[in-house]
């Protein structure tokens, strides 16, 4: 098999991790891609290929870190299908699949194909005001419309299928992905939604009003969000992590992504067994 490695340097600070797995798979005669920094930081430019090149011609690209990084190569790599493996090297997350103590025994596994595929739908936003688009954007998280650090409360309208919803004011709304549910949705009082149901989540983020809830619509549906005239300084996120500045008039559309992320699952721990983890987790942090 192929391997394209990628690791987050702020992770695995002296890349002892990677040169582990790729002495490893050099050891099981498999193939190894390596970026161009990677390479040239472990003296290894036989490795080295363009980025561009690992996600169209890796069978499996290994990502090494957290949450964070998956969400990252996920969108990089998408346009490929290149199936990722996460090794997680932070704390206990939703979208890696292994530990670092446990990560050989199951790459064992990855190399006699003894996995799954699992498709997790994607979300695609482009920004457009008078009929001009501005940007075009993918997640697979969540898509934020929010203020920023100094504004006031924003005020945005909501439409479904063009079909008007409520007018929001609050510090914003949330398009999330069921992948997203569990992250600044659920924070946000968002429902918990399996990764394998194909919906849209909408969660307003800390609404002017009681009656302000989250609404679940189904996968083919369009959402468009439009940034009221008295709005300033409002933050258009990619997965929490790019951010792009809207205006006033803006109206941001959210829909299915024709791409998906392809996680390699080993049926070694399910979604709930990680959900149940991670909210003991939060518990035993509050009563700290």
């Amino acid at each position: 098999m192929k391997f394209g490695i990628i690791p987050n340097l702020s992770k695995d600070i002296d890349l002892s991790i990677t040169e582990g797995i790729v002495k490893w798979l050099s050891d099981k005669k498999q193939e190894i891609i390596l970026n161009e920094t990677i390479a040239h930081k472990l003296s290894m430019p036989e490795l080295s290929h363009p980025i561009e090149y690992m996600y169209s011609t890796a069978d499996v690209i290994i990502v090494l870190g957290g949450d964070g990084t998956l969400l990252n190569i996920a969108r990089q790599s998408c346009l490929y299908g290149v199936p990722l493996f996460g090794i997680n090297l932070g704390h206990l997350g939703f979208l890696t699949e292994t530990e670092v103590q446990d990560m050989y025994s199951v790459l064992e596994k990855v190399i006699t194909r003894e996995y799954r595929i699992e498709k997790r739908m994607m979300l695609e936003a482009s920004v457009e005001k008078d009929n001009i688009l501005l940007g075009k954007f993918t997640a697979l998280n969540d898509i934020g419309i929010a203020r920023g650090t100094f504004s006031r409360i924003i005020s945005c309208s909501l439409f479904i299928n063009d079909n008007f919803v409520d007018l929001y004011a609050a510090d914003g709304l949330l398009i999330c992905s069921p992948t997203g549910s569990t992250a600044y949705s659920l924070s946000a009082g968002g429902p918990i939604v399996s990764p394998l149901v194909k919906v849209l989540i909408i969660t307003p983020i800390c609404p002017h009003s009681l009656h302000s809830r989250s609404i679940v619509v189904a996968e083919e549906d369009v959402v468009k969000v439009e940034v009221c005239e008295n709005s300033t300084e409002v933050m258009l996120t990619v997965d929490g992590q790019h951010g792009y500045k809207l205006k006033p008039g803006d109206i941001v559309t959210v829909r299915k992504s024709q791409y998906n992320a392809n996680l390699i699952k080993l049926n070694k721990r399910n979604f709930f067994d990680v959900l149940r983890r991670k909210m003991t987790e939060r518990m035993n942090y509050k009563n700290c």
